[in-house]
């Protein structure tokens, strides 16, 4: 029996009860070694239904997205339609956010990995029709600038659909039918769904989430996102297998399953070549052009997550191995699943070990924490950090906006000391103590920002 069959046995017998400890309602996972695939499934897609989840199913997978969305900007490089380091204005003369001068030096590049500096959190709603994706990036005229465009990462899901309408105007199409023509169609994606509509006609997900803080998951009360945040993440389902076509496509330099290029083999390489590094939060250790980068070569592992509305996707390749899983999730403590699955596919297939999550100690109480307090905002969340008479620092987050709307529950745990300005909750959140950094002064000796993946910058005074 070869290692990947024996993987595919484990699953079968490890991913129930995986999901069940995990609080998961369902999942799917898919696996690829050289040529070879295998996906399993378990779990229900939905707990009123009780529809059973099989390898076929769909599950959004979120910002995974993003890189999907990157490929289409690379195809438009390669034809020489598109120039990275050219400024978005080049395409899009109509691009504003609320800082003119920004808005006018920010680049294509600075887009595709997360350092434009404009708050990236962004979810208004302009329809379901054609031009929701235009009509979205006349939104962004009143987002404001938080740092210079290139000089820190922050995750931003705005600046992707900027991308998406950079590859509409370029290609005369809707993103939807990008998508579907330049990618879905070459690589044989016969079961990816680019919205509702499409999805409804497999047996697909919907996600579950907590409306009160430890209550019961329920369905979440809506499938998705907003259509105008598609090419960010807000839509795209599929089954896990078919996320593995697209993934192998770069794992063959480009090339599709009849051989024939989907992209360029230096265009592949670009995309994973390291172009900004992260804050120590222990995430991946840079960006490159679409994907997160977990070692600074870009060779050993790298990937993508992606999370919805009570939905969580997760990638990982290791080209030096010709390795690839993907781990598709509806809800619950989806990151302990990514955990087990992945550290288990990486460890038999591929001879590499992911780093041990961070783990808090009780006893490391923050020195000068005076500076990381106050208020830090974004549009979907606010977070106090306050410090109470023993000398102890609190985070308290409140969701609002699209997440308050969505019940989210709110968050609050204790900070302890972990590595210099990254601090580690006390409490985890989703079953992960995820660190998070301060970062930045304000020229009062407090810090400037507070960096989850992305900046929340302090309020004043």
């Amino acid at each position: 029996m070869s290692k990947l069959d024996g993987i595919s046995t484990w699953l079968r017998h490890r991913l129930p009860d995986l999901l069940a400890e995990s609080g998961v309602p369902g999942a799917a996972v898919a696996v690829s070694a050289g040529d070879e695939t295998i996906d399993v499934a378990a779990g229900t897609l939905n707990t009123v239904t009780g529809v059973e989840a099989t390898a076929d199913s769909l599950f959004q997978i979120g910002s995974i997205t993003k890189v999907l969305t990157a490929t289409l900007v690379m195809q438009l490089v390669e034809e020489g339609r598109l120039d990275l380091d050219a400024p978005v204005r080049a395409y899009l003369p109509e691009f504003q956010v609320a800082d003119e001068r920004a808005a006018a030096r920010i680049t294509v590049r600075q887009l595709l990995c997360h350092v434009s500096g404009f708050e990236g959190d962004i979810f208004t709603d302009t329809g379901k029709g054609d031009d929701c994706v235009e009509k979205y990036v006349g939104v962004l005229r009143e987002v404001p600038q938080l740092f210079e465009p290139g000089e820190m990462f922050s995750y931003n899901n705005a600046g992707y659909c900027v991308l998406g309408r950079i590859v509409e105007v370029l290609r005369g199409e809707p993103f939807d039918v990008c998508m579907r023509t330049r990618l879905f169609t070459p690589l044989g994606m016969t079961h990816a769904a680019g919205d509702p509509y499409e999805a409804i006609v497999h047996r697909t997900a919907i996600g579950h989430v907590e409306r009160t803080p430890g209550g019961p998951l329920e369905p979440s009360p809506v499938w998705a996102l907003t259509r105008s945040n598609a090419p960010a993440g807000s839509m795209l389902a599929m089954r896990a297998r078919d996320l593995l076509a697209f993934t192998r496509m770069h794992l063959a330099d480009g090339l599709g399953p009849d051989g024939v290029p989907v992209l360029s083999r230096e265009s592949v390489r670009a995309m994973r070549r390291p172009q900004i590094t992260q804050p120590d939060i222990a995430q991946g250790a840079a960006w490159g052009l679409g994907w997160e980068l977990f070692d600074l070569s870009g060779d050993t592992v790298f990937g993508h997550d992606g999370n919805t509305i009570g939905q969580s996707a997760f990638l990982r390749v290791v080209p030096g191995r010709d390795v690839a899983v993907a781990v598709l999730t509806n809800g619950g403590l989806s990151r302990r699943v990514y955990a087990e699955v992945v550290g288990r596919v990486l460890h038999d297939l591929a001879d590499v070990e992911p780093p041990a999550q961070p783990v808090p100690d009780p006893a490391a109480i923050p020195r000068d924490a005076s500076r990381y307090v106050g208020t830090y905002a974004s549009s979907t969340s606010e977070t106090t950090v306050s410090q109470d008479a023993r000398g102890r620092l609190w985070l308290e987050r409140v969701p609002i906006g699209v997440f308050a709307d969505l019940d989210e529950a709110p968050y609050r745990t204790e900070l302890l000391a972990w590595r210099g300005d990254s601090l580690i909750p006390a409490e985890p959140e989703r079953g992960v103590h995820a660190p998070l950094a301060f970062l930045g002064d304000d020229g009062q000796g407090r810090t400037l920002y507070l960096h989850t993946g992305r900046a929340d910058r302090r309020l004043s005074p």
